[in-house]
Parts: structure tokens; sequence; C-alpha cells
């Protein structure tokens, strides 16, 4: 048995810099035909020069493969009219942090004051750039997007004109939401279809299961399956995939993300196998993000066969999601 998948995309992808992008970004230019490019790197990407040098360090790691980087910048309220049109033809997306709430995210936004932000936002909805938000409060842990949902819904009523893609939603409430407004989109990631809170933390402590926002409980992954499977036209595949060092993860202080990259389309396969959704699963992994961005990626084609893959137990120094274990589709 095979699949085709044409020109499958990965909407929210960390590369991160120097050896470890050296390390990951082939193993997503290998399947995907191209990936949104997240920008809290170290420093963060903010300026036209940090952003075309990171897609040529980018381009130059996946030379042997056609691939496309979307960039994005990293937000802040000082961006005007005039240099984001000087770079509309360099990057896809902002990418919107609250301050501290995820991996070099402490230059976010610290106070949603929807005054403050405007300018910004109102040149991004002329220029139709799209906002990307990690939508998470600092509440507790697993009320944070719930708590979020209010800045999405006062952002989508504030900027009518704005495309906000409410990145790597964890929660049901975060489903219905999304379908309040016609300007919310949503990724979702393979880990958040796949695992719970009682995953990571139910037993054993799953260090390579901890992300951010963190699993939740079983009804939300139900919700999630729910769009997903059936490739609801407001969602797409974003991985988040995350890559740390392995001494970073099995450490106190663990670090927060899921390294999925290599194993995504395996395992979406196998998933939407599972509940009888395979025809659905090229709009998920392509067509929904070419309409929500408006782009057109390169043409690949990329073919999964119904043959047993031994998930490896680690890329480099990096170990991955599902590590050591099978599944039943691998890449041809």
């Amino acid at each position: 048995m095979q699949l085709q998948l044409t020109s499958p995309l990965d909407m929210h992808l960390h590369l991160r810099e120097n050896s470890m992008l050296q390390n990951v970004a082939p193993l997503s230019s290998k399947t995907f035909s191209g990936a949104l490019i997240m920008p809290n790197t170290l420093p963060p990407i903010t300026t036209k020069e940090m952003l075309l040098a990171y897609k040529k360090e980018i381009l130059e790691a996946t030379k042997e493969d056609n691939f496309t980087p979307y960039m994005t910048l990293f937000f802040s309220s000082s961006y005007d009219y005039n240099f984001l049109k000087s770079l509309k033809d360099d990057l896809l997306a902002i990418k919107l942090y609250p301050a501290g709430i995820t991996t070099n995210s402490e230059g976010g936004v610290a106070e949603f004051n929807i005054e403050q932000l405007r300018p910004t936002l109102e040149a991004m909805s002329a220029l139709d750039i799209p906002l990307c938000i990690h939508g998470e409060s600092s509440g507790f842990v697993m009320d944070r997007e719930a708590e979020f949902i209010p800045i999405y819904k006062e952002l989508a009523s504030a900027f009518p004109n704005l495309k906000i893609i409410m990145e790597h939603i964890t929660t049901a409430a975060a489903t219905k939401a999304l379908l309040e407004h016609k300007n919310l989109y949503a990724t979702i990631t393979l880990h958040h279809l796949y695992t719970t809170l009682d995953d990571l933390a139910g037993g054993m402590l799953q260090p390579h299961l901890f992300c951010k926002p963190i699993a939740k409980r079983p009804e939300d992954r139900e919700a999630l399956l729910n769009l997903a499977l059936n490739a609801h036209p407001k969602v797409m595949f974003g991985s988040d995939s995350a890559p740390h060092p392995k001494s970073a993860k099995e450490a106190p202080g663990c670090a927060a993300g899921v390294f999925t990259a290599p194993i995504a389309l395996q395992a979406l396969a196998e998933l939407f196998e599972k509940y009888n959704k395979l025809d659905n699963l090229q709009t998920f992994v392509s067509d929904n993000a070419q309409k929500i961005y408006k782009i057109t990626p390169p043409k690949k084609e990329v073919v999964l066969v119904k043959k047993e893959f031994r998930v490896p137990k680690s890329y480099g120094d990096v170990v991955p999601f599902l590590a050591n274990q099978t599944l039943r589709w691998s890449i041809q």
C-alpha cells in the first residue's frame, strides 16, 4: 500500500542555529516542501539583515533538497509600515510571544495593550502579513491557553482584516474559539494529537514529551483530532518540532520542546489510517496551509509505503518523539 503526498508543509518549525541547525534542518527538508521557520533564536530575528542571514544559513544546510524556508520576524511594536513593506518579499509572517512564556521569548510582549500594539498590527493588516501567536498566559500551566483566549478574541475583533494564527492549540476551548472569528486560524502538532498530560507525567516522568504548551486532557486531544482528521479548512499541520540536546532534556530544568520533524509524516499517516481518514492527510499537511497563507510551495512528491519503520533512538544528540518505537509507515 502506498500514500502519495504532494508538497507537504510544516507551518511551525524550530531549526535553532549553528551545529544544531546543520543537524536538524536536512531532516525537515528531506520530506517537506517548505516550513514556516520560527524566529526565537539567540538573539531573536528582528531585522532584515538577521532574517536574510538566517535564511541563507538554512538554505545552505538544506541545499540537497527542494525546500523553501518561509521566514518570520520576532514581533515588536516598534515595527512600522515602511519597515514591514521593505520586508514584504522576504517574510511570510510575524510571530508574537508573550514575554518569557517559552524558549527564548524573554523579549516578547509583556502587556497586551491594544493601543500600544495597534500601529504594527494595522500595518500588518494593510500589508496582508499574518500574525502568529504563542497563546498562553503566565497562569497555572493547565489553564494558560484558556486564559489567553480572550486576547485572541479581542485581537480578532479589533483587527478584522488581520489573519491571526493560533499556534499549536491544545484545548477544546481553543478549538471552539477558532470557529467564532473568520480571521482566526490554527496549527496543530503531531505530539498534541498523540499525547495527553498522562503520557508526560502519569507514570515515570517522560522529559522528551515536555513542551509548551503542555499536553492537556483526553477531551482536549479529542477536540484536536476532530479538526485535524477532518482537515477543517481553518487548521493546518505545524509540528512545533523543537530540538534540544539530550543533555538539556534529561536534566534538572528540562528544556521545553518535542522533536518530531523526521518522523512526522510517518506518524501522521499511522494516525489518520487508524481513524480511516487517510484521504484527508494531504489537505491537513499541505492544501489548507497553501490557502491560508496564499503560498505555492515547491513541487515535491513524497511517497509513504506500508512498511515498518523503527524510529531511531536519536538523531545526533537529539532524541525524537516515539524514539525506539515502530511505526507502520515509512518514507519510500
